[in-house]
């Protein structure tokens, strides 16, 4: 059965918006099937459904970000929801301090809506959305490939924006992409289709997959441009979250003054970003956002280490074989 039959499914996995001319392109491409049997296309080395792969198309053709545009980029599931919160309190904190009658939008919107998705939401409904209506610095975020996306920023006439990436280890991404899959289809899948979807994710046939190219991808970028590219780790985050948000905030050009470490500036943003904060927020637990994705599907545990409670010893084997060997001699190295 298509995606498009079935009006349950987030719009990203549809074939219901898709022109004449990329439909051609796709009867050109690489076809297989993801874990529940919907249809993936490869274009330039990724995996896409349809509708993302057309959304993906006119950001290459359309999106030009201007030099203090900021692009938060990760693999699904790789640590977004935190990295957008993060950025957003850091970039925007002077507003909120100055003001402190006004509520922080982190206590009342969901991140994915204070932070856009450029294929997901922005140019999946239009080919030329109004991103004037963002304050500046704009923040936006992707799931594409540095490559894919440089397709845009690379025709842009200003100087290059600011890309952060954050990078979580892949046993730990696809353990909370199984729930993320649970909780968007409200379903409870067998153990049949945990292991489908383990054996898709190992040989890359999943969105935006294989997922090892997509690191690699950012953390060459973030080697030959130090300046524009910033590559971090999910779990370094969590290990020293002090010292990496300073390191975020004096690569987007707001680094804390020493004031503002001594007030406490850079513990109250953790504070106010921690998951455990986030998802006990009521907008965060009953809302909707304009993806039309329920809130919560967007936080769990957020913990490094808890595929230790989903994968065999045997599949934990498999997939570091498989990253050792696809990263090998990179210098990306996971432990």
């Amino acid at each position: 059965m298509e995606a498009s039959q079935e009006s349950h499914l987030p719009n990203y996995m549809k074939d219901d918006n898709v022109s004449q001319e990329t439909k051609n392109l796709i009867s050109s491409l690489p076809a297989d099937k993801d874990f529940m049997g919907y249809s993936l296309y490869n274009y330039k080395g990724c995996w896409y459904y349809p509708n993302t792969l057309q959304a993906v198309l006119d950001v290459q053709d359309h999106f030009r970000p201007h030099k203090n545009d900021i692009i938060l980029a990760s693999l699904p599931k790789g640590g977004t929801t935190w990295l957008k919160s993060l950025v957003f309190a850091v970039v925007h904190r002077e507003k909120y301090r100055e003001n402190p009658q006004v509520i922080h939008p982190l206590l009342s919107q969901n991140p994915h809506d204070l932070v856009p998705f450029l294929e997901l939401e922005l140019y999946a409904s239009s080919q030329t959305p109004d991103l004037a209506k963002f304050p500046s610095p704009m923040i936006v975020s992707t799931h594409m490939h540095l490559n894919a996306l440089q397709e845009a920023t690379a025709k842009s006439s200003s100087s290059p924006c600011k890309i952060v990436y954050v990078c979580r280890g892949l046993k730990d991404t696809f353990v909370s992409g199984w729930h993320y899959k649970n909780k968007l289809h409200r379903t409870k899948m067998d153990q049949g289709s945990f292991e489908l979807m383990f054996d898709a994710y190992c040989s890359g046939v999943i969105l935006y997959g294989p997922y090892w190219e997509h690191m690699l991808s950012y953390w060459k970028g973030s080697l030959e441009d130090k300046e524009n590219v910033l590559f971090m780790r999910y779990e370094e985050i969590i290990e020293e979250p002090l010292l990496q948000v300073k390191r975020l905030a004096e690569f987007l050009n707001c680094p804390f003054t020493e004031e503002e470490e001594k007030s406490g500036s850079v513990k109250e943003i953790l504070n106010l970003c921690s998951l455990r904060n986030l998802s006990n927020l009521e907008i965060n637990k009953n809302g909707t956002t304009r993806i039309g994705i329920d809130s919560n599907v967007f936080f769990r545990k957020g913990e490094v280490g808890d595929w230790k409670n989903h994968l065999t010893p045997q599949m934990a084997k498999k997939i570091d074989e498989i990253v050792e060997f696809k990263l090998r001699g990179s210098g990306l190295i996971f432990q």
